[in-house]
């Protein structure tokens, strides 16, 4: 049901959005975690799989570190597996021409992450001036709830940036599809490249000690064979 795995979409992006950056940072927001973990709880862990290793790459030069807000590559991947899996069933589509197609759809709309990711960290400095002003009071009750409430604002971040893309998914996939399939029937493999060499060049480009790129070439070797093997 539409509805039903929309929902379980939504806890996977709230506990991994949280990890972004919030809380704990255990690595579960990358996407080749996450677009898995969603697929594995929307019952095609394959589907998961598939969008993960063509998004991981694509931002990894771009990590939200310090004051830098990228994109949100964690939303991207677990809403593009949301609509891969459930419009999936829903429109009797399957294939990687679809997933693609979903994924394209997604991808732009990743870019609200930074608008809800801006606006978290915005409100978040006047509440870390209050939870401040807290505790040179000695109120430590009203201090852990201005913490909380910090927490709380990242979770609507992280929700709202995969409402918006699950929502213009939902209303583009099924518009566009009859459209761009067939074309896509033609395209897919070279795009499913696509995505991730694009990744790597850019983060190749970051790169400047050869023990470095030697170690990053044979660690995305891997990557592109299990990619295939999937």
């Amino acid at each position: 049901m539409l509805v039903v795995d929309l929902i379980l979409g939504a806890l996977v992006a709230l506990v991994c959005g949280l990890d972004r950056v919030a809380v704990l940072q255990i690595m579960i927001s990358r996407p080749i975690v996450a677009a898995p973990l969603a697929g594995w709880l929307l019952g095609d862990i394959e589907v998961g799989l598939q969008v993960g290793l063509m998004i991981e790459l694509l931002w990894l030069a771009r990590l939200p570190v310090g004051a830098a807000v990228p994109p949100d590559d964690t939303q991207v991947a677990i809403a593009g597996t949301v609509l891969s899996v459930a419009l999936g069933k829903l429109l009797g589509l399957e294939g990687i021409e679809f997933i693609l197609l979903c994924l394209l759809v997604a991808i732009p709309f990743g870019k609200f992450g930074q608008f809800f990711d801006r606006f978290a960290r915005t409100r978040n400095r006047r509440t870390m001036e209050r939870a401040e002003a807290a505790l040179e009071a000695g109120n430590l009750s009203a201090a852990e709830l201005y913490h909380l409430s910090g927490i709380a604002k990242f979770s609507m971040a992280a929700l709202g940036t995969y409402a918006v893309i699950v929502g213009g998914g939902v209303l583009l996939v099924p518009l566009l599809a009859p459209v761009l399939l067939s074309g896509l029937e033609h395209s897919a493999e070279w795009i499913r490249l696509a995505l991730p060499v694009v990744g790597i060049a850019v983060v190749i480009g970051t790169i400047n000690v050869n023990r470095s790129l030697t170690l990053f070439s044979a660690s995305f070797g891997m990557a592109f064979l299990l990619m295939w093997l999937v």
